[in-house]
């Protein structure tokens, strides 16, 4: 990036911690705990925030009712990030679970203050349950801290290398893009994240960087251009 970052979201799927099964793996764990470390090593805040999908999703409940669905996506997302504090104080570094629904036996309340104040103690803060509300995605509940935490960058870990005009496994021939604006990630309907979140970043111009997590170094590679990622902007 072209400026300085001092402050930033990532945003790790569910299914990145699986290494692309059910539930966690544990030497991927490992793997993402040690970039994140690297990246508090360079002095920069970080704000984690982790989705379900390798426990579930609120659209498997077919029958039930979407709120009940989207509960149970919320309390998978709490075990994933009191799985990545785990480890990330294993390895020695100061962590806090903030959750936007109150379990305070394992977790904190999110409290904007709070938050700030964990970030000026040099905590790195996991934010886990979403926004809180059903019919929301952990998407838009990335952008949503990235807003209120006044993050310079909100990172995207996915498990392809960037945005491509089409799905790279369907298409060999799916073009990269280096660059792109929101807008024109929205109007050719791309599905990079969900329109709310999108919306929400661009309102506030925060940039988007997208990038494989399962890439050595890829966090750290992402915030200094040589990931070879996408850049929302």
């Amino acid at each position: 990036m072209d400026f300085k970052i001092n402050r930033i979201i990532l945003k790790i799927s569910g299914e990145a911690l699986s290494g692309g099964g059910f539930g966690l793996d544990e030497a991927v764990v490992d793997k993402v705990v040690g970039q994140i470390a690297d990246v508090k090593s360079m002095g920069i805040d970080i704000g984690v925030v982790v989705g379900g999908g390798n426990f579930w999703r609120g659209r498997q409940g077919r029958d039930m009712d979407r709120t009940v669905a989207d509960h149970m996506g919320m309390l998978a997302t709490v075990m994933n990030a009191i799985a990545l504090r785990d480890a990330l104080e294993r390895k020695g570094v100061y962590t806090r679970v903030m959750t936007s629904i109150d379990i305070t036996r394992i977790a904190e309340p999110y409290i904007y203050k709070k938050a700030e104040r964990h970030f000026e103690k040099g905590r790195v803060v996991i934010f886990g349950a979403g926004t809180g509300n059903p019919y929301f995605t952990t998407d838009t509940a990335a952008a949503l801290k990235a807003c209120e935490i006044h993050a310079d960058v909100l990172l995207l870990a996915k498990n392809i290398d960037g945005v491509y005009d089409s799905d790279p496994k369907v298409n060999k021939d799916a073009k990269k893009f280096d660059k792109i604006s929101y807008l024109e990630v929205i109007n050719r309907g791309l599905t990079v994240m969900d329109k709310t979140a999108l919306t929400m970043c661009m309102e506030n111009k925060i940039p988007i960087i997208t990038f494989a997590l399962d890439e050595s170094d890829g966090i750290v590679k992402a915030l200094t251009n040589k990931s070879g990622g996408t850049v929302i902007s």
